[in-house]
């Protein structure tokens, strides 16, 4: 199978302040070290990897206090030019979603500070006929309204069960337009059905790989982008015809978060 790759946009935020100093996911421990060098080091290895890989990158300067604001993804969703603002659940973060706005509104883009909760796309993934949208944990459904009326694509609401996977992106990966790669024991019974549906030749991958955090990756259809960890789904995509590249940021996983987690891709007007 040919696969080809599509330079993207992404946006990213350096990990000056990166530190686990409150618990908000079952991945964080504020007794557990955690080497800001090292994950500022990891971080440019996959800001440097985008490069290489023909991607554009910008940057939004990282604030002090806000130690979660490496995880960009989290901060809106931007699909056509438009931007969706975040709102977080937890208090720790709820200052991230008005800076990641102000950035998208400094360069002229079309931005909506919304009213109901949504983690960007933690939550929201979008596929090449759906915007995907994880609830359980984070976003909620009337989030998921509010993206569907501002962004104008049909959302397909997915519940997720297992705290581990709070966030879509921990448990669930776009790989091209009509492509994704899941891990089912992290839905319910109902969204399992609802993905055999809309993807039946979807890439199923195993317990052992979703803690890997190897969902969390990044996909330019061709190159795939995640934690060098998950070699069971790295596999998997290799008999797909795509191409992994594995990444260290096990600093960055202290905190919740792998490569996606980094990654916000913009996605301009058409």
């Amino acid at each position: 199978m040919t696969r080809t790759a599509r330079p993207r946009r992404f946006l990213m935020c350096r990990p000056t302040h990166f530190e686990v100093s409150y618990a908000i996911n079952p991945w964080m421990d504020p007794a557990k070290p955690v080497d800001t060098d090292l994950a500022v080091v990891q971080w440019e290895r996959l800001h440097d990897l985008y490069v290489e890989l023909g991607h554009r990158v910008d940057l939004i300067d990282p604030l002090p206090g806000l130690p979660d604001m490496v995880y960009a993804a989290n901060g809106a969703t931007v699909v056509d030019g438009k931007v969706l603002g975040a709102r977080f659940r937890n208090a720790e973060r709820a200052a991230e979603g008005p800076a990641y706005l102000e950035w998208f509104r400094a360069r002229g883009f079309t931005a909506h500070d919304p009213l109901h909760v949504n983690e960007g796309e933690g939550d929201l993934l979008l596929t090449g006929r759906h915007l995907l949208a994880g609830r359980g944990f984070r976003s909620e459904s009337a989030g998921h309204a509010e993206a569907q009326e501002f962004l104008g694509r049909p959302v397909i609401g997915l519940d997720l069960v297992d705290p581990r996977f709070y966030h879509l992106d921990t448990a669930l990966g776009v790989l091209d337009a009509d492509q994704i790669v899941y891990y089912p024991g992290a839905f319910s019974a109902g969204s399992r059905a609802v993905l055999r549906r809309l993807f039946p030749d979807a890439v199923r991958v195993e317990e052992e790989d979703a803690e890997a955090f190897g969902l969390n990756l990044m996909s330019d259809g061709l190159n795939v982008v995640l934690p060098e960890a998950a070699t069971g789904v790295a596999a998997r995509l290799r008999e797909r015809g795509f191409r992994p590249v594995g990444m260290d940021l096990s600093e960055l996983l202290k905190g919740g978060g792998s490569v996606k987690c980094c990654t916000l891709e913009i996605r301009e007007a058409v």
